[in-house]
Parts: structure tokens; sequence; C-alpha cells
């Protein structure tokens, strides 16, 4: 019976260990760094899981579209203004369009740290802000740091182009999927990913954070 209560009581503990270092650690707040003129618009958004650092199309430092091409999407649609990039599991991506669709062996594969990732590319015509799409500024300099981050997070192949994926399993008429770096786990999520990149450019984050909440809490507050 001792065997049997310990077997059940160490994951719960196990779990219980896991959320409240990802409360506490996503309450602690990375100041954003002294910038020089805030003339570049970001936003962050969320679908109720899953964060996306999301920035101009195109601007005097970079023009997204030459790499993450329009035409990688269904609907080819040139005019859009903005483009969202979120990191994650590429099964969790490519192979689980709803919860229902969910295989132990992907969630297995993502919480260890045994399967590869993938980037998530969506352009978008124009942003509605609100609790779920927050907008914020920052300057060149720190734009230039999230431009290295976000390219420093793509695969690529011989010749140095972004490796697109090609599928069905896209969420809409403007997406698309690439090849990334790194792998995903319960310590490295597609929210920790967003949030080091918002660290990495110097804008405000959480010290760690799993979830889009710990990211949000952060720019509600």
């Amino acid at each position: 019976m001792k065997i049997i209560g310990w077997t059940v009581l160490i994951p719960v503990l196990l779990v219980i260990l896991y959320l409240s270092a990802a409360y506490i650690l996503s309450r602690i707040t990375v100041k954003k760094a002294p910038s020089n003129g805030d003339d570049i618009t970001l936003y962050i958004l969320t679908n109720g899981v899953h964060t996306d650092l999301v920035m101009p199309v195109r601007n005097s430092q970079i023009d997204w579209s030459k790499e993450v091409l329009f035409s990688n999407t269904t609907s080819n649609d040139t005019s859009a203004q903005w483009i969202a990039f979120g990191w994650g599991d590429k099964g969790f991506y490519l192979e689980t369009p709803t919860w229902a669709d969910l295989k132990f062996s992907t969630a297995v594969k993502a919480a260890t740290g045994l399967s590869s990732s993938a980037i998530h590319a969506t352009f978008y015509r124009s942003l509605r802000e609100g609790s779920e799409c927050i907008k914020f500024t920052t300057d060149s300099a720190h734009y230039a740091k999230l431009i290295t981050y976000i390219r420093e997070s793509f695969d690529r192949d011989e010749a140095g182009n972004v490796i697109h994926i090609k599928t069905d399993a896209n969420y809409g008429d403007a997406d698309a999927f690439y090849e990334a770096k790194g792998s995903y786990s319960l310590f490295h999520t597609c929210n920790t990913w967003a949030n080091s990149g918002l660290k990495y450019s110097g804008q405000r984050a959480c010290l760690w954070t799993p979830f889009d909440k710990g990211i949000f809490y952060q720019y509600r507050k």
C-alpha cells in the first residue's frame, strides 16, 4: 500500500511543483530595457493557449515576405500588413487540430523533448486590440534583436533558405508551417519561446513561463 501511495503521490506533487513554479516565476517581471524612441509597433497575440509574436510584414529593417513567402499560403494575399510567428511542437501543430485528436505518443514526445519543432507563420491584413491582442512599441535597435531571435529559430536548407512544410494542416488560408530548431518540452514550450524572444529583445517579459497567461499578465498590469 505504501508503494502504491507513493506511486500516486509523487506525480501529483511534481504537477503541483511545476504549476507553482510556473505561477510564481511568471509573476516576476523582467523590465523593458531603455529605448531610443518607440516607433515600431508590435503585438502579442494568443488563441487562449499559444502566444504569437506579431510584427510588420515589412519596414526599413526587414521584409519578412522575402523569406516567409506569401505564395506558401493558400490565399497568397500580398496586401497583408502584419505577420505573426509562433514556435511549437511539430506533432501538435500538424497532427492535432483539436484536443480530441491528441495522441498519447504525440503528448509524450512533446512533454519530453523527443520530437521536432516547427514555426507557424500567419499573415494578417489588420489586427484589433483586445484582451487577446495587445500592442506595444519598441525602437529599431531592440527590434533588430527580435528579428535575429526569430530568424535564428528557423531551420534552413544548405542555401540558407527557410524550409516550408507542405501540409494540409494549415489553420486557415493565410498561414504556413516551417521547420524550426530546438525541441518542445514541459520546460521549453511555445510560450517559453515567445517569452524568451521578448526578453532577448529588451521587452517586458516574465522571468519564465510555460503558459500564455504569464506573458499576458505582464502586459495587462
